[in-house]
């Protein structure tokens, strides 16, 4: 297996896998609305994580997925660098055939900011074969009627 580039930050042996129970792809959603961790200002941050996830063998399970964004509390690193590591993780352990991870963070000094890796994109390695990024998704990554309301 090759090294990532984020594999000194990981803490993937927190999270368990099951079995896929339909043994088939199907899409699954899942929002994290509490993470925190110490940014590099060695400040507390605060966002939440939506990821978007397709399984192929092996699916989340849940409580080893609290328990792991969790152990990020005291993790001293930029949010941006966190995303990767949790979008690397994520992908390592359970070997989705899609994986897009959404995190907003809370406003600091006035400035909210969003941060989303899909493994669709063809720059990660992806066919951009879903054609279901646009603006008719709400903050939490859900389709909705007419414009979308990110924040």
């Amino acid at each position: 297996m090759r090294q990532l580039p984020n594999a000194h930050w990981s803490k993937a042996e927190l999270l368990q896998k099951i079995p896929n129970p339909a043994g088939a792809a199907y899409e699954q959603k899942i929002h994290i609305p509490e993470l925190t961790f110490v940014g590099t200002a060695n400040q507390p941050d605060f966002g939440e994580v939506l990821l978007t996830f397709y399984p192929r063998e092996w699916t989340i399970e849940l409580k080893s997925l609290k328990q792991y964004k969790d152990a990020f509390r005291s993790s001293i690193a930029s949010y941006e660098r966190l995303a990767n590591v949790m979008f690397e993780d994520l992908t390592r352990v359970y070997e989705p055939i899609r994986l897009r991870l959404m995190m907003r963070l809370r406003p600091r000094g006035g400035i909210a900011s969003c941060l989303t890796i899909d493994s669709d994109w063809r720059i990660r390695g992806g066919n951009e074969e879903f054609n279901d990024w646009g603006d008719n998704v709400d903050r939490f990554g859900f389709e909705v009627e007419g414009s979308a309301q990110l924040w």
